[in-house]
């Protein structure tokens, strides 16, 4: 009986991982303001994704303004959303208005989306 050589790490299919961190964004990309067509990663709303020990989440956003008629359900919806994630094991959203948004914040996509040159 003979015994198969595996095969070395080195020559084995190399699988790219997106990291956890990359995969929060894609996942705040799927997160809409009802009344904005472009998603709250590229209008600027998203100002930090901090990766805790344990694969805790906190995130800190914004919203277009204190008035924002989601503003009791977005936040609640993109700590959900990042919590139901693979591998993530719990997840915080922080709303700020410090420093409060502005249409400068976007990214140059969203810009593009909304014809804001």
């Amino acid at each position: 009986m003979t015994e198969e050589n595996p095969v070395p790490a080195e020559s084995a299919p190399q699988e790219i991982v997106k990291s956890l961190r990359d995969r929060v964004i894609d996942t705040l990309k799927t997160c809409f303001d009802p009344e904005i067509p472009v998603d709250i990663y590229e209008l600027g709303l998203i100002y930090e994704i901090n990766l805790l020990e344990g694969n805790d989440i906190h995130v800190k956003m914004t919203l277009t303004s204190p008035a924002c008629p989601v503003a009791e359900t977005l936040p609640p919806e993109v700590e959900q959303k990042i919590r139901d994630m693979a591998d993530v094991n719990n997840a915080k959203v922080e709303v700020t208005f410090d420093p409060p948004w502005e249409k400068e914040m976007m990214s140059d996509e969203a810009r593009l989306e909304l014809g804001m040159w």
